[in-house]
């Protein structure tokens, strides 16, 4: 492994030990294959909350970004890339390219490679991907929805899209919806309501089913929860806690990302 080389994968971060192993280390395992021997892949976190609670609670020591940069200069990394586990190119994503350039002139080069919404392929192939995952709670009864985060940020429109190219597919019993942001739930709620579903079935539309998954969307204690909300409409509602890292091609899609940011440097190996 060339200690000069160095791709770090930046995630927002999960408390739960369990879950970053199925989906945060998964996507990173699936990066260094696809990066090669040559290439030191690393971690870090851009929640410090998460970074503290994991510390506090595990002993172990993530860095946040940029502690991360400090360390790959002192180290002397001269090629770097840096890969967003982040779905598109919204409020975080902007935050991370802000303190990367603080740090560009420490390293030779430096390439960021793109999260998971960005091309129109990327879109189609995460639309077969959560398609080949949900097969088997398909039928003419049943509803799927996908509770994504929402941003307040433009990026906002990835959802929209992904409903589009799902509808295109034929695929209009699939639904897309946001906790903090449009399609909200009762635009969902709404949406599945003019169908005949008699079960709706729930999925997050995010890397780690964390949190969101746990409480906004599956909690049976919740009044407001997206399972509590259906179930008083009157649908028998299934909760799937898998976050989008448990998705083999969803992994594949981010790991074809940084190979193209390696690419980018144009440097030989």
């Amino acid at each position: 492994m060339n200690s000069e080389n160095e791709l770090l994968v930046v995630s927002f971060g999960t408390t739960s030990a369990e879950s970053r192993r199925l989906n945060i280390e998964s996507v990173e395992q699936a990066i260094q294959e696809i990066a090669g021997e040559s290439w030191k892949v690393c971690r870090c976190f851009t929640s410090q909350t998460i970074i503290n609670i994991i510390a506090g609670k595990e002993g172990c020591r993530i860095d946040n970004i940029a502690e991360a940069l400090e360390r790959a200069a002192a180290a002397g990394v001269k090629n770097l890339v840096v890969q967003p586990t982040h779905l598109m190119k919204g409020l975080e994503y902007d935050k991370l390219c802000c303190i990367l350039a603080k740090y560009s002139g420490s390293f030779a080069r430096v390439a960021i490679g793109d999260p998971l919404f960005t091309s129109d392929e990327d879109y189609y192939r995460v639309a077969d991907a959560i398609i080949e995952a949900s097969t088997e709670y398909e039928d003419s009864g049943t509803a799927l929805v996908f509770m994504g985060h929402g941003t307040e940020a433009a990026a906002n429109g990835i959802y929209e899209k992904l409903q589009s190219v799902l509808n295109c597919k034929g695929k209009d019993d699939y639904y897309i919806g946001t906790v903090e942001a449009t399609p909200s739930l009762n635009d969902v709620i709404r949406a599945v309501g003019e169908g005949s579903y008699k079960r709706v079935v729930l999925r997050p539309l995010m890397l780690v089913a964390g949190n969101h998954a746990v409480n906004d969307m599956a909690s049976t204690m919740d009044p407001d929860s997206w399972y509590s909300r259906f179930c008083a409409d009157g649908y028998e509602t299934v909760c799937i806690i898998e976050g989008l890292g448990q998705i083999s091609a969803v992994r594949d899609i981010y790991a074809d990302h940084a190979y193209k940011a390696i690419a980018s440097l144009e440097i030989q190996l």
